[in-house]
C-alpha cells in the first residue's frame, strides 16, 4: 500500500468511527452552570419539583420550574422557550415524563448547557413517538387515561397504583387532586429538533416504572449517549428519590454533586 492510498484507509477509518458513535457531538464534560430549567410533564404541575428544586437552592444553584400549559407541543415549548430567555447564564434543561419532548426541542436553546431526562419521552427529530412506544410493552398507566372531551386524565387507581406507586398513599393522593389535565392535542405533536444530539445528555431511568415502559426508557438512554443512572422508582422519581435526581442534575451543570 502506497502512502496516498494509506492516508485514505485511515481517513476512511476514522469517519466510519464517527459515523458508529453515539450520532451526536456533545463534549463529554458539560459547561458549568448555575440555572436550572424545570419541566413537568402529564398529571402533574410544577410543584412536582419541590423537593429536588429544595436540593439544587441548597446547593447554589438557581432553579425555575415552567409550569406547562399542557395544550400543544409548540404552546408548551414556548412556554419553557420563554422561561430560558430569561436565563444569565449556561442552563440546565430538565424534563419527567412527557416534559423529555419540549427537553428535546427546547434543549437547542442556545442557552442550554446539557439536558436531563428523568423517565422521560427522547424522540428524535420528526419521529413518531407512538410508534416508537409500541415497540416495548405497554405500560399498565394507559390503561387508566380517561377524557372529558379534549381533556385527559389518570384515573384515582391509576394514579395511585401506576403513577405515583412507590410514594406513601396521603402523599399521592394529594398529588392527584393537583393533577393538571392535558389536551388531546398535545399528544399529537413531534419534534423538529433532537437537541440530545448535540447537548450533553443524562438519563435516569425508574425501573419499576408502570406509566412509560423501563425498556424504552433504557433504549431512549442509550441511543443518545446519556449519562445513565437507574433508580428503583416509580415514574415519580424526582419525588421519591430527589437525592438522586438532584445529584444528577449537578452532574449535568458541572458541580461535584
Amino acid at each position: 500500500m502506497n502512502r496516498r492510498s494509506l492516508c485514505a484507509t485511515v481517513i476512511a477509518g476514522a469517519a466510519a468511527s464517527l459515523v458508529s458513535t453515539r450520532g451526536m457531538a456533545a463534549t463529554p464534560a458539560p459547561a458549568r452552570a448555575r440555572n436550572v430549567v424545570l419541566v413537568h410533564g402529564l398529571f402533574a404541575d410544577g410543584s412536582c419539583w419541590s423537593e429536588v428544586i429544595a436540593r439544587l437552592q441548597a446547593a447554589g444553584l438557581n432553579a425555575t420550574a415552567v409550569q406547562n400549559p399542557l395544550t400543544t407541543l409548540p404552546e408548551a415549548v414556548a412556554s419553557a422557550q420563554r422561561v430560558l430567555d430569561r436565563q444569565d447564564g449556561p442552563t440546565v434543561l430538565v424534563g419527567h415524563s412527557f416534559s423529555g419532548m419540549i427537553v428535546t426541542e427546547a434543549g437547542v436553546h442556545p442557552k442550554v448547557s446539557a439536558l436531563v431526562y428523568v423517565a422521560a419521552r427522547a424522540p428524535d427529530a420528526g419521529e413518531d413517538y407512538t410508534a416508537l412506544a409500541k415497540k416495548f410493552p405497554t405500560p399498565p398507566a394507559s390503561a387508566g387515561i380517561v377524557f372529558d372531551g379534549d381533556e385527559g386524565r389518570l384515573t384515582e387507581a391509576a394514579f395511585l397504583r401506576d403513577f405515583a406507586g412507590d410514594l406513601p398513599q396521603a402523599k399521592a393522593k394529594v398529588l392527584y387532586a393537583v393533577q393538571e389535565p392535558f389536551h388531546k392535542a398535545l399528544l399529537a405533536g413531534k419534534t423538529t429538533h433532537a437537541a440530545w444530539r448535540s447537548k450533553p445528555s443524562f438519563y435516569a431511568v425508574s425501573t419499576e416504572d408502570r406509566t412509560i415502559n423501563p425498556d424504552l426508557e433504557r433504549f431512549m438512554a442509550k441511543r443518545m449517549g446519556a449519562k445513565t443512572i437507574e433508580l428503583k422508582s416509580s415514574h415519580l422519581s424526582l419525588i421519591s428519590h430527589p437525592d438522586e435526581i438532584a445529584r444528577l442534575i449537578l452532574q449535568a451543570a458541572g458541580h461535584t454533586a
